[in-house]
């Protein structure tokens, strides 16, 4: 068992250990005996007392990356009744103690998606209906933007800028509002950039 398994594991020992009555709905999974089904990055995802999986990666669960499971796990951790709060959108580095991490959230999250802004724009469609999206708030600016749910309490709103002659393309992702009381700060950074990663699966390349 590598490191990451152990985190995941150790996370899941504690939820269980003490899990609310409530945690299907605290969480807007689906509840299968001791088995949770939830929403996660695009994909199907099935929390249990012996692990976490995505149903349709397809990988073996030696090769799959560890990182979605482990925010899955601090996700459930910190699970909540309150509902979410989708605006006002909240920059990243809005988030008490997010400074440590704000640069390789520019990099990893923002910075990542830069020379992809004209395929993503013609795969809006197909990106928003993975990952359970839907309109930005009126407003919000950009060239075009959208609204991911990564997690089902959590939102990003991307919001981009195409090149022209003056400037070059450029990305923002903010967070819903209460997007911290789901997760902490360091893995909101690895949610922004791990939907990232999953929005340039997605785009139609040329």
């Amino acid at each position: 068992m590598d490191n990451y398994s152990r985190l995941i594991q150790n996370n899941l020992d504690k939820l269980y250990t003490s899990l609310p009555q409530d945690f299907d709905q605290c969480i807007q999974a689906t509840r299968e005996k001791d088995c949770f089904k939830l929403d996660a990055f695009g994909n199907i995802c099935v929390i249990s007392p012996d692990g976490i999986c995505f149903e349709d990666v397809e990988k073996s669960s030696e090769d799959q990356d560890p990182i979605p499971g482990l925010l899955v796990s601090l996700y459930a951790l910190n699970a909540s009744n309150a509902g979410m709060n989708l605006t006002p959108l909240k920059a990243f580095k809005e988030f008490p103690d997010s400074m440590p991490y704000a640069g390789a959230f520019a990099t990893h999250t923002e910075q990542l998606l830069v020379p992809y802004v004209p395929q993503i724009k013609a795969s809006i469609p197909k990106i928003v209906s993975n990952l359970k999206g839907q309109a930005s708030p009126p407003g919000t600016g950009g060239d075009f933007s959208f609204v991911v749910h990564p997690l089902p309490k959590i939102a990003l709103c991307y919001i981009f800028y195409e090149p022209d002659d003056d400037f070059p393309a450029g990305v923002t992702c903010l967070y819903s509002k209460n997007a911290r009381q789901f997760m902490p700060v360091d893995g909101l950074a690895d949610v922004g950039e791990y939907t990232s990663r999953r929005i340039i699966d997605l785009v139609d390349t040329p």
